[in-house]
């Protein structure tokens, strides 16, 4: 996964510089513009230090074919999920049609951002990834989201499989699940007699101590 940066200017119509006190949800969002490219979306927002015409912007951007684009820090707040503003990052996805279904390079890059940030803010993907309909019952990311033409039931359920990959790509950070075991050592000797002879001292206050030679 590749990240560019390219930050927008501090302004208060797109870049506030608010401080974002906590991470506890990311928020996907669909662009609203089929057929655009992430810069475009990225500049759009840009401009809005000059054009004054909206408030709104996004921590990150992805492209048609999969390249992310940050558009802000992950300190600052983002104008993009409204009241979820103060607690979430938002991910704005480009898409090719009225559909709003994203390619499979978009979605790819999705799940492997959310999964990044989910592992970097200790975040469970199948509750802490939202949908911008989730917050405010807009229709975004439409594909995910239901209409007249799209029953609940299947807008979910689209949804909890992306929910589902992103938690399949994600590292296991539970120790029930995995195989490891995790030693303390407490001393490391190139003499064998000078192991024992410490190993003795540490036996006196953990019986089950004992020495392994890497």
């Amino acid at each position: 996964m590749k990240i560019t940066e390219m930050l927008l200017t501090p302004n208060k119509y797109s870049r506030p510089q608010r401080k974002l006190e906590r991470v506890t949800k990311l928020a996907v969002h669909y662009v609203g513009n089929p057929n655009t490219s992430a810069v475009a979306n990225r500049n759009y927002f840009e401009n809005l230090k000059d054009t004054h015409s909206a408030y709104v912007s996004s921590h990150f951007i992805i492209g048609l074919n999969g390249e992310i684009i940050q558009c802000i820090p992950l300190d600052e707040w983002s104008y993009c999920t409204n009241q979820a503003n103060g607690y979430s990052i938002s991910i704005e996805c480009c898409h090719p049609d009225s559909s709003g279904k994203f390619t499979e390079a978009t979605e790819k890059a999705l799940a492997e951002l959310c999964a990044y940030l989910c592992e970097k803010f200790g975040l469970n993907p199948m509750n802490d990834i939202i949908r911008h309909y989730d917050v405010t019952g807009k229709q975004c990311p439409l594909y995910w989201s239901p209409t007249k033409f799209v029953s609940k039931a299947i807008a979910d359920g689209r949804f909890t499989a992306f929910k589902e990959r992103v938690s399949g790509l994600m590292k296991s950070v539970s120790d029930e699940d995995t195989e490891k075991l995790y030693y303390v050592q407490v001393g490391a000797f190139r003499s064998k007699s000078n192991a024992e002879a410490f190993l003795l001292t540490v036996r006196e206050q953990y019986p089950s101590a004992f020495i392994k030679v890497m």
